[in-house]
């Protein structure tokens, strides 16, 4: 389109409020810059700086949705974070989203920026994806949720989380007239790019942030891998023996393709994670073999767990280790979720207190 000043540059609106992930506005925001785009960003008010739920975004908004005209743009974007559930509350942001949709510009949202599209009923019979927490809204709202990086129908295009800001960045752009071999992007098909290595040049996840987390997570597979056959070992209950097997075998799995993927990146386990499994062994030496205990263990490291991984998954833009993140989390969930029913089980019968973590969380946000 041709802007007010004359020129064919294509201008590109991001929302942004208060709590916005801030890898989700800045890996769109830098990306676009970088490629020419002309990136306008819209808040509810100019006076005022905006910061990121991470604390690495800083930012005062360009205008706002309130004077803003659809018609001007070519794209608006939608990132995550707390931001959405602040921009759905504002009617003028809802309408200029509406709009800028009902005109055939690209309206992109990702994580919990479909919150806004639910907002301005744009749902309905449509193909979308989002934050797996914003699953049900959206389904609710008539989208046809699937779980993929990238969601495209029509005029719309929908992602899920910060591990897919590559894949739903450079979406956009191609939409826009940007993309291919010639300016350096892969197709946003390709499974075998490096899409970290993007969304790092973008203000992304760096690599060390990566292995750092991906090293979190391993200390706290193998940790919990050594606590289990521990627990394994001195219970006399065969069902609880049963499921702790079971979930051995399953960490297992996770510290081998955790393993593999800072291999990727030429790494080795750190320290703390090369020694997890030893420490967890002397700590069960010197507990006791009540069963009680035992059980209450068992659901307090899952616990410690479950949160610990949901909290690392949304953290880093390299869509391989979200997924392999993201599949402990699912593993554990449903193991919290079998140990949990055996407690609540055992506790009708005799007193039980809470569940009893054996280590303090690695990951909080």
């Amino acid at each position: 389109m041709t802007t007010d000043k004359g020129s064919n540059t294509k201008r590109v609106a991001i929302l942004i409020e208060n709590g916005v992930e801030d890898s989700e506005f800045l890996v769109p925001y830098n990306a676009l810059k970088q490629a020419g785009f002309e990136v306008v960003v819209l808040g509810s008010r100019t006076n005022e700086k905006y910061a990121g739920k991470q604390g690495k975004v800083a930012q005062q908004a360009d205008g706002t949705t309130t004077e803003a005209v659809p018609a001007e743009f070519d794209a608006v974007i939608i990132p995550g974070g707390m931001a959405p559930d602040t921009m759905r509350t504002n009617p003028n942001t809802v309408r200029f989203v509406r709009e800028a949709f009902e005109q055939g510009k690209i309206v992109a949202a990702v994580c919990h920026g479909p919150q806004v599209l639910i907002e301005a009923d744009l749902l309905k019979d449509k193909k979308a994806t989002g934050f797996l927490a914003i699953k049900t809204d959206m389904i609710n709202a008539g989208a046809n949720y699937i779980n993929e990086a990238l969601v495209v129908d029509g005029n719309l295009i929908t992602s899920r989380q910060p591990g897919d800001l590559a894949i739903f960045t450079t979406a956009i752009m191609a939409r826009l007239g940007y993309g291919g071999k010639e300016v350096g992007l892969p197709e946003e098909s390709d499974t075998n790019a490096e899409w970290w290595k993007l969304a790092n040049g973008w203000g992304g996840s760096t690599q060390g942030d990566i292995v750092k987390g991906l090293n979190t997570a391993l200390a706290g597979e193998r940790y919990s891998s050594e606590a289990f056959q521990s627990y394994a070992e001195k219970t006399q209950d065969s069902e609880l023996r049963s499921l702790l097997a079971e979930m051995i075998q399953n960490k297992q799995h996770h510290i081998l393709a955790l393993e593999k993927r800072l291999n990727d990146f030429g790494e080795k386990p750190s320290i703390p994670a090369q020694i997890a499994d030893k420490y967890a062994k002397l700590k069960a030496s010197v507990q006791g073999t009540d069963e009680t205990f035992l059980l209450r263990s068992t659901l307090g490291d899952l616990q410690t767990g479950v949160v610990d991984i949901n909290n690392l998954r949304v953290k880093f833009t390299d869509p391989v280790s979200t997924a392999i993140l993201t599949e402990i989390e699912s593993d554990l969930s449903k193991c919290e979720q079998v140990v949990a029913k055996l407690f609540r089980a055992r506790a009708v019968s005799q007193e039980i207190k809470s569940p009893k973590p054996s280590t303090s969380p690695a990951v909080k946000m």
